[in-house]
């Protein structure tokens, strides 16, 4: 018998046939003897409809109101699955992120987990029940408030249980059949991995890929969770992600794993460029300019600086679209004090990553990517490393055809098209 944590996505219980098929999952699990305990998202766009009409009625919610109503959906999700697993002759008990002993800092929307103590789901599993806990949200000890973990929070409470209930496996299903070498909405040939390393997860999660969350998958790095992702539409075996040490279960006992050159290319349409121009090119302008951004709450990317022929140089970096406004404004309160002629923002980029343990041991990675995108015609116009990922910046019209391009120059093409169950990627 082993204890399988499993997590749900808003498609996988978008509605009561989902619901339905999704309890059928986790009783057939159950039957199969092992322990079974659910992380569950809200239904479908439910928290996406939610924050609309809370700012229908309030144009900046308060945060302490807003996540009690966000936090909501996860709990409907919860009793509607507890209630179709009962229907099937299981018990199943519902728990929400207090009951489940999830604790968390008091940061309103994008809390961070401090520590969980699953005592109430210890005392159901002894008791035989399937363990069923409302995702994406917590309980401050503190101010005694409920808390949501912002995106990609059901993921890291999913992984978080599985840590601190030790375990075998945390399966986080979602609508793809497991992490594939790109996005198969966006390059069709794509192919399922059968496993990727944590450290590669990582850097295709930051990068664009949309099937596991970052948060989640550093957590389950640190406390050694092992994440199979999983389909909730097909009996596909999905993707292992497995962290240093971590032995496949599907390699035969002894086998060593060859890491790949590459293991996947990533697509990112969520970044903004801003670029400084006319900076006077003296010691410290760089500082100020990156302290003021950070004051602003910009979460900062790519950095390029132009090399000086004037005395003046140009520096463009990338933030996140929804930081770039905030970036902005403050960069311009600022102006005359930095000393730079003007800004120029573009948000109409595209960011495309080449990620791969094998990076470290195999030349010639870098000439493979420029070779294709020039071939097809694609400018580059910033680039950045780390020991196992390359970043370009392209238009964002380019961006699709550039990462089908690249997919083929390194061999990752498959012989069919992939398989999309329904169309969030989640």
């Amino acid at each position: 018998m082993a204890l399988i944590v499993q997590k749900y996505g808003g498609s996988s219980v978008a509605d009561a046939e989902s619901i339905k098929r999704v309890a059928k999952r986790i009783v057939d699990t159950r039957r199969a003897g092992h322990d079974v305990v659910v992380a569950v998202s809200a239904m479908g766009d439910t928290t996406d409809e939610l924050l609309e009409l809370a700012n229908q009625v309030a144009p900046i919610p308060a945060p302490r109101e807003l996540d009690m109503l966000l936090s909501s959906g996860e709990r409907i999700s919860m009793a509607l699955l507890a209630m179709a697993i009962h229907s099937m002759g299981f018990e199943a008990r519902s728990f929400t992120g207090s009951q489940a002993g999830m604790i968390t800092d008091s940061q309103h929307g994008a809390a961070r987990i401090v520590d969980v103590t699953p005592v109430r789901l210890r005392e159901a599993l002894d008791e035989g029940a399937i363990v069923i806990v409302a995702g994406f949200q917590g309980f401050n000890r503190d101010t005694r408030d409920i808390t949501t973990l912002g995106r990609g929070g059901s993921d890291t409470t999913a992984v978080a249980l599985a840590a601190a209930l030790d375990a075998d496996v945390c399966e986080i299903y979602s609508d793809v059949d497991g992490v594939f070498t790109a996005d198969p909405r966006v390059v069709p040939k794509a192919q399922k991995l059968d496993h990727v390393s944590t450290e590669e997860m990582l850097e295709l999660a930051a990068n664009g890929a949309k099937v596991l969350y970052i948060r989640a998958v550093e957590y389950a790095r640190r406390h050694g969770v092992l994440i199979h992702a999983r389909s909730t539409f097909s009996s596909a075996e999905g993707t292992y992600v497995l962290g240093e040490g971590m032995k496949n279960p599907r390699e035969a006992e002894g086998a060593v794993m060859e890491e790949p050159i590459v293991a996947g290319v990533a697509t990112d349409f969520s970044h903004a460029k801003i670029t400084v121009a006319g900076v006077p090119d003296v010691p410290g302008k760089a500082a100020d300019i990156f302290k003021i951004v950070a004051k602003s709450g910009a979460n900062v990317d790519m950095i390029v600086q132009n090399v000086s022929a004037t005395g003046r140089t140009d520096i463009s970096f990338t933030v996140p679209k929804a930081d770039a406004a905030a970036a902005l404004k403050a960069l311009a309160a600022e102006q005359t004090e930095v000393g730079f002629q003007n800004l120029v923002h573009d948000d109409q980029i595209g960011k495309l990553s080449v990620v791969g343990a094998g990076m470290r041991t195999h030349s010639g990675v870098s000439a493979t990517l420029f070779e294709a995108l020039s071939a097809g015609g694609i400018n580059i116009e910033m680039i950045s490393t780390s020991e196992i990922r390359i970043s370009v910046v392209l238009r964002g019209d380019d961006l699709a055809e550039a990462a089908r391009t690249v997919h083929t120059a390194y061999g990752l093409d498959g012989d069919a098209e992939a398989t999309v169950h329904a169309g969030t990627g989640r």
